[in-house]
């Protein structure tokens, strides 16, 4: 059986970190395994926390504390679905108020500096209906916004 992880490269010591974080604010969440090195690495020496496991969401990640090398960019992402308002705001919340940053579209990022978006399931519906004019309306409306407003989504297509 073929099994596909995300790995996710943080600055040294900051995987265990964010790996618990996203485990407290995401059901069907935890941290499963933290692996020590085997032997020194460039940054790290024997013993050190390398690599974490986790799971957000039931998906399975491995955060590897591979140094200040590389960066996170919007070029990748996460995309939550929720379902209603309550749980949107509750997800954004915990994102921005743990030292994270809004951005546009229902995008936000992460203290680490991944990129979120934080997606109700009646914005896709929206913006990929057959019909042309709901998909417009709910598209302008999604570009006024930071964190996704259902109630205006609603608003715009005169639901």
């Amino acid at each position: 059986m073929n099994e596909i992880v995300t790995c996710i490269w943080f600055d040294h010591d900051q995987a265990s970190k964010a790996a618990a974080f996203y485990a407290e604010t995401f059901p069907n969440s935890q941290v499963t395994r933290v692996n020590k090195a085997p032997g020194d690495f460039p940054g790290g020496k024997e013993g050190s926390e390398l690599t974490v496991e986790f799971t957000v969401l039931g998906r399975k990640f491995v955060g590897l504390n591979g140094g200040p090398i590389f960066k996170p960019n919007e070029a990748v992402s996460f995309m939550v679905v929720t379902e209603n308002q309550e749980e949107t705001d509750r997800y954004w919340n915990a994102i921005i108020k743990n030292g994270g940053s809004a951005s546009e579209c229902g995008w936000c990022k992460d203290r680490w500096g991944f990129s979120w978006q934080i997606t109700p399931r009646l914005l896709l519906d929206l913006t990929t209906s057959s019909d042309p004019d709901k998909a417009k309306r709910g598209f302008k409306a999604m570009m006024t916004m930071k964190k996704i407003d259902i109630a205006a989504l609603e608003a715009a297509i005169g639901k």
